[in-house]
């Protein structure tokens, strides 16, 4: 009978590697990157990358100081790679609970939602780009409150097309939980973080604007402005990753988005994003024009210059000023109405005048009359 051997990856001190960390429970703020392994003896030149077309290369961490000792603070593995190339990797998985835990290793393509959250490809979807290029073990068990380092290697392959690629890695575990009525379920806990890469060659940033509309709300007090509310879809038609910035203005009134303390919509090639702005103080002058002014600031992992030109859209808003208009239509109704009572009371001060012409008129006749009846 054969005996089925599971490697367990060896737990090491804090203080003796610079390693990324995924922690578990959740720590907020962990950071993610990769391992370089160090010697307590005489230092030793990195441990070269060797690509799959037989080169040979010391390829840097990224985002690591010299001499680090512990989590190097990288939020994403990045890497710009040629097609053929690869690189190694490591991450480390700190288990902070009171008992031995097998995690779940998961490697998968990446993708933005549209709230802009980074989030891996479900079980059941199939990855089909970055998620491939990446090995790592399906499985690794770390003892109660200690670390593990875990390899992975991101293999680019020969015939990848330039540009930008997202993926992530994610340690997991199933946990029994209680459902509403007391049913039994399954809840999967994991933490990750983004693998980059940037795969060499032409270069082509682009964007687009689609799909604006606009909407103005009234203030029902006519001495107040209302607020006017666009929405539109940018379009990384490029290769880059890209982040949406820009203004919108409407009536006079210019908004930058995002908001200050925001995040910029961080876009993937071929992604496409709503983003809805509102703009306040702005007057109801029945029709107003508003301007999409996009301004992507092209994200790059190394210190290759890429910009983008600004682009614009405009979009019409009806905004009919009710309040104003029916300030102004009560106003009339009360100058016509002043206006007609006074020309009723002049006419009947005219037809009284004229009542009383006729009537002297009618008394001469009938005085002269009997005064000549009389002779």
């Amino acid at each position: 009978m054969r005996r089925s051997r599971r490697r367990l990856l060896r737990p090491f001190p804090q203080d003796d590697r610079c390693v990324p960390t995924l922690s578990y429970p959740a720590v907020r703020d962990q950071g993610v990157g990769a391992v370089r392994r160090r010697s307590r003896g005489p230092a030793r030149a990195p441990r070269p990358c060797r690509g799959r077309r037989g080169r040979r290369r010391s390829r840097p961490l990224v985002g690591r100081a010299r001499g680090c000792r512990g989590a190097d603070g990288r939020r994403a593995v990045e890497h710009e790679l040629a097609p053929g190339e690869h690189v190694d990797e490591y991450f480390a998985v700190r288990n902070l609970s009171e008992q031995e835990i097998t995690f779940r290793i998961t490697a998968a393509d990446g993708f933005f939602t549209q709230t802009g959250r980074f989030d891996i490809l479900a079980d059941a979807a199939a990855s089909t780009a970055a998620g491939t290029w990446i090995e790592a073990p399906a499985a690794v068990t770390v003892p109660a409150g200690e670390s593990v380092v875990v390899p992975f290697s991101l293999a680019v392959p020969e015939r990848a097309e330039p540009g930008d690629y997202a993926a992530g890695v994610t340690a997991s575990i199933l946990t029994a939980g209680s459902a509403a009525g007391g049913a039994s379920v399954g809840v999967e806990s994991r933490v990750g973080f983004r693998v980059l890469t940037r795969v060499t060659g032409e270069i082509t940033p682009a964007a687009s604007l689609d799909a604006l509309a606009g909407d103005h709300r009234l203030s029902w007090n006519p001495l107040r402005p209302g607020e006017a509310t666009v929405s539109f879809e940018v379009v990384n038609d490029g290769n880059t990753r890209l982040a949406a910035m820009g203004t919108v203005s409407v009536g006079g009134r210019s908004v930058a988005f995002p908001a200050p303390g925001q995040q910029a919509q961080e876009l993937l090639p071929g992604d496409r994003r709503e983003i809805t702005v509102e703009v306040d103080e702005v007057w109801p002058w029945v029709l107003l024009t508003a301007t999409v002014t996009l301004a992507p600031e092209v994200l790059t992992i190394s210190d290759t210059d890429a910009a983008l030109a600004p682009i614009s859209a405009d979009v019409a808003i009806w905004a009919v000023p009710w309040p104003q208009l029916a300030i102004l239509l009560g106003a009339g109704l009360v100058v016509w109405a002043i206006l007609w009572r006074r020309s009723r009371s002049r006419r009947r001060i005219s037809a009284m005048i004229d009542d009383a012409l006729r009537r002297g008129r009618e008394e001469g006749r009938n005085e002269m009359t009997d005064r000549v009846g009389a002779s």
